[in-house]
């Protein structure tokens, strides 16, 4: 077992000044001279005295100088500890100081957000505005397929961890089509801000009615080259090549049934929304498109944001985390919403993806060699400190 220098009696907070200095092992402790010590701030003779016998004895060394007063040492022990009770007292009143500035962050929040609602409370919802809509959604024989909330989807039975980051207000621009369904669209704005309301919505306006005409019978023979040559099951989901998504309803007479209708096409659907709040800042924009295109609200914050105004040009450095996934469709997807939705201050999507260098062995023996090599260090540090411990 290696001896580290934390583990010298009384060192404590010192370990970094002394590793600064060069003596960052217990062997070059007990091998320094007072003088060394003593130039390191912090660091009276009585203290570096009493490190260096403590790193001695550490080693099974016998100190060489017996001339140390032992009421001196009694005294820097004292010294020592009460620097401790010191270091305690500062980091406590430290902990104490985040705490309240984080308490005085919140509150300046809070009363932020008192003062929006302020301004917003019952002004009309306009089109073009950026909104959260916390939204819950049934089907007529009231299955729940749509909630704004962890706790909404855990009472509706439906929650699932996967898809946990899904169940949040929805991220709308009144009046803009592909975020709410034509119903919805028309509903909204009519609305106030903070205003609640309970709507039924038909299909024509929902999803659509049935079309017989995206119901498609394929042979199964045909079905198993188009689906990666394996077999068709029952409810699963199938993709065509030009994008279509269907589910696979029925398998009879050597023929596959896949539906390529939505889901809820053709049902009366209805819905409780609510306008919770107005999106007006920049960055909370961003934000909310991000968001909005699958990335989790705990990861926003790993994009690195740079916005070049003069050039109306936004720049986003691809986290690591993302750079190894499949994510051609999410920047398509981004730089067109912002491109479309923001046109007034943005023209130009960057993404950086950066790839660090990754050192890799040059062969596979020179690996394992090295490996090896440090091994035989190892033991051979063990082996010495057994030794000097056994001649103690």
């Amino acid at each position: 077992m290696s001896l580290k220098l934390e583990d010298v009696k009384g060192i404590g907070k010192r370990v970094e000044d002394l590793k600064s200095a060069g003596i960052d092992s217990v062997e070059k402790l007990a091998n320094a001279k007072v003088e060394d010590l003593t130039g390191i701030k912090g660091i009276g003779e009585a203290s570096a005295q009493k490190f260096i016998e403590s790193a001695k004895d550490m080693l099974g060394e016998k100190a060489s100088d017996k001339s140390i007063d032992k009421d001196k040492v009694k005294e820097v022990g004292k010294e020592i500890d009460k620097d401790s009770d010191k270091d305690k007292v500062s980091k406590e009143e430290e902990e104490k100081k985040i705490q309240e500035e984080e308490e005085k962050k919140i509150q300046e929040e809070v009363k932020k957000l008192e003062e929006k609602q302020k301004k917003l409370q019952g002004k009309k919802v306009e089109k073009g505005d950026f909104i959260l809509l916390k939204i819950t959604a049934k089907t007529q024989k009231g299955n729940v397929f749509r909630v704004s909330s962890i706790d909404d989807a855990k009472k509706a039975g439906i929650y699932e961890e996967k898809k946990k980051h899904m169940y949040s207000p929805d991220f709308v621009i009144v009046g803009k089509p592909g975020f709410l369904n034509e119903g919805l669209t028309e509903t909204l704005e009519t609305m106030n801000y903070f205003e609640k309301k309970s709507v039924r919505i038909p299909p024509a306006k929902a999803f659509g009615k049935r079309d017989p005409s995206k119901i498609e019978r394929i042979g199964i023979t045909k079905f198993k080259k188009m689906n990666e040559g394996k077999n068709p099951e029952f409810g699963q989901e199938f993709v065509k090549k030009d994008g279509n998504r269907g589910v696979v309803t029925n398998i009879v007479q050597g023929r596959v049934i896949v539906d390529y209708n939505h889901p809820l096409a053709g049902q009366t659907l209805d819905y409780n929304i609510e306008v919770i709040d107005k999106i007006a800042e920049f960055n909370d924009k961003i934000e909310y498109f991000l968001i909005s295109k699958g990335i989790p609200k705990e990861n926003v914050l790993d994009f690195k944001i740079n916005y070049i105004k003069e050039n109306k040009l936004i720049e986003f450095t691809v986290p690591k985390q993302f750079l190894f996934q499949n994510i051609v469709f999410f920047k398509f997807g981004l730089a067109m919403d912002l491109q479309t939705h923001m046109a007034e201050e943005i023209n130009d999507v960057k993404f950086i993806e950066i790839y660090e260098k990754i050192n890799i062995p040059t062969s596979k023996s020179e690996s394992v060699m090295k490996k090896v090599e440090e091994f035989n260090q190892e033991q051979e540090i063990q082996k010495e400190a057994e030794q000097k411990e056994n001649t103690k």
